[in-house]
């Protein structure tokens, strides 16, 4: 699943390319992805691109008519790509329509929606697999969304203070590595950058979180600075079509089960649950202790 530092280079890519250029037709290929209908998504055409922006893991397309500067009534696309979602982007747009996508089997990633550009350029979102989560709303405002309005306070933000960080660890006794994920607490983390977080910071995804001292504190927050800036670095300037396998290139330990750990050599070892997984290093998080691989399984502290 594309996280912060994906999105955002996906926001960046898209807003060098897009911006003041008119909308001239919307195609959708997947209705189920379509979340929204007022307003239509048709009205997007004609509309101008005003930018793109990033909300945690969302994308957003602002646009305005004309001339007139962006108000209330001016529509966004939203579109939050999940597991199997992502954008393709064409300098030149394939003439042929978009086919709908019949039932839940697709070869290869099925175009959900199709937006063109008037120089003959656009952008596809697509999704891979057969369970549907690519979302994509039209809106007059990002926050008619509701998980965009409920977003937590944004990683790379001077609102993400260690003493911010230090007051949600305290709102709630939790594991660490659920916090970090809870996009109503801090916007933007998954899965993936919540394990890199976590190897550098050198704790247990397991550790509660009202057991953190100031120091350990501290010790994250300056790991969840260092690993998303450095990640945003490494994303930015890329082509879309690059940016996931740059993402899997930059893991420490995410998705690496069974390889050395990068720092002390020790094995890296997984956790696995019926949707996810998690990978950690033993040696550097949980003082040699493996921890039991089930769903259930017992807390290390």
């Amino acid at each position: 699943m594309p996280e912060l530092p994906e999105v955002e280079a996906l926001a960046r890519f898209l807003d060098g390319r897009t911006r003041a250029r008119t909308v001239t037709a919307v195609e959708v290929g997947d209705i189920a992805a379509l979340k929204t209908y007022d307003p239509p998504v048709d009205a997007l055409v004609g509309a101008t691109v005003r930018g793109w922006a990033r909300h945690g893991k969302w994308l957003d397309m602002s646009t305005e008519a004309g001339e007139a500067p962006a108000g209330p009534g001016a529509p966004h696309l939203l579109a939050h790509l999940s597991r199997g979602g992502w954008v393709r982007w064409y300098d030149d747009v394939p003439e042929r329509p978009v086919r709908p996508r019949l039932g839940g089997s697709s070869r290869g990633a099925a175009v959900a929606l199709r937006v063109r550009l008037d120089d003959g350029s656009g952008l596809d979102l697509t999704e891979a697999g057969t369970t549907r989560r690519l979302a994509v709303h039209v809106v007059r405002s990002p926050d008619d969304v509701p998980q965009v309005a409920t977003l937590g306070v944004e990683p790379l933000s001077p609102q993400l203070t260690p003493e911010a960080l230090g007051a949600l660890l305290r709102r709630k006794n939790q594991q660490v590595k659920g916090l970090l994920r809870d996009q109503s607490a801090i916007a933007g983390i998954g899965n993936a950058y919540s394990d890199e977080i976590l190897h550098v910071a050198r704790f247990s995804p397991y550790k509660q979180t009202r057991s953190f001292t100031d120091e350990e504190t501290a010790v994250l927050h300056s790991a969840v600075v260092t690993t998303l800036t450095e990640a945003v670095a490494a994303a930015s300037g890329r082509p879309a079509k690059e940016l996931k396998d740059a993402k899997r290139a930059g893991m420490r330990v995410h998705g690496r089960t069974g390889q050395p750990c990068p720092v002390c050599g020790d094995t890296v070892r997984e956790v696995s649950f019926a949707d996810r997984s998690l990978q950690y290093c033993p040696t550097c998080q949980t003082g040699g202790r493996p921890l039991a691989d089930r769903r259930m399984s017992r807390l290390l502290r």
